[in-house]
């Protein structure tokens, strides 16, 4: 019998799109679950309390009770590393393993990842923030070389984190065709309350680049670090095949 694996997924706590389609994504996987743990995050701002959220203190609750499910790897699937900085990922992945013992990864870590295998030099960014929080990420990209131009950018500058799982496909769709036809050499659909995951071999085949879903991204990296072979998921873009 094949060994059995478990990941562990840290959710923010009004996402209602990253659990329904990470259980689909794996669903053609046997003998893979995924649980769910979550901590509060209701609103994404450059505010004092808006950056207090991502606090490694409270998100490491959430991770000890994931261990308790003895999970093989967590996972944050979530983006603030975009606006508050690659090395918080980083850090925070440090903290996790320190104090569980298990290997952790996230949304943003992965995605950029991906980012080297694709060879990807001009970065297409769809997502749902603010202006200030967008401008975060898109210097935070540029520091490590990555192209994103006025072109290659559209934001739909929505706060409460609730209201991004209402964005419409129509929506998503319009505005990954706009950063493709602005030079992009692929797209990341950056937000895990987008429900956007499986549009993206639709939207890779429409507009011929890799669309890189950050629920995509972490689930991706979490499976080929436990040793999954990702091409037997079929239907969920590139990543699982190419990467």
């Amino acid at each position: 019998m094949s060994k059995r694996v478990r990941l562990g997924i840290l959710t923010p706590s009004s996402n209602t799109a990253l659990e329904p389609l990470t259980f689909q994504i794996v669903s053609s996987i046997p003998n893979v679950s995924v649980h769910f743990s979550r901590f509060p995050v209701t609103a994404i701002s450059l505010s004092a309390k808006g950056l207090a959220q991502f606090d490694h203190s409270v998100i490491m609750q959430a991770a000890e009770l994931l261990a308790h499910a003895e999970v093989d790897m967590i996972g944050w699937s979530g983006t603030a590393a975009g606006w508050m900085g690659f090395e918080d990922d980083e850090k925070l992945c440090e903290a996790i393993t320190k104090v569980t013992g298990i290997p952790a990864t996230t949304s943003v870590l992965a995605l950029n990842k991906a980012l080297d295998i694709f060879k990807v030099k001009k970065l297409g960014l769809v997502t749902p923030y603010l202006d200030d929080v967008q401008e975060r990420i898109v210097k935070n990209y540029n520091a490590i070389g990555m192209e994103v131009t006025s072109e290659m950018e559209r934001h739909l500058r929505i706060a409460k984190n609730a209201h991004f799982a209402l964005i419409g496909e129509d929506v998503l769709e319009t505005l990954v065709g706009q950063v493709v036809e602005g030079g992009a050499e692929a797209v990341s659909t950056f937000c895990t309350n987008l429900i956007a995951a499986h549009k993206v071999e639709l939207w890779e085949a429409k507009y011929g680049v890799p669309v890189l879903d950050t629920v995509t991204t972490v689930t991706w990296d979490m499976l080929r670090q436990c040793g999954v072979d990702t091409k037997a998921i079929k239907g969920w873009g590139r990543i699982f095949q190419e990467a």
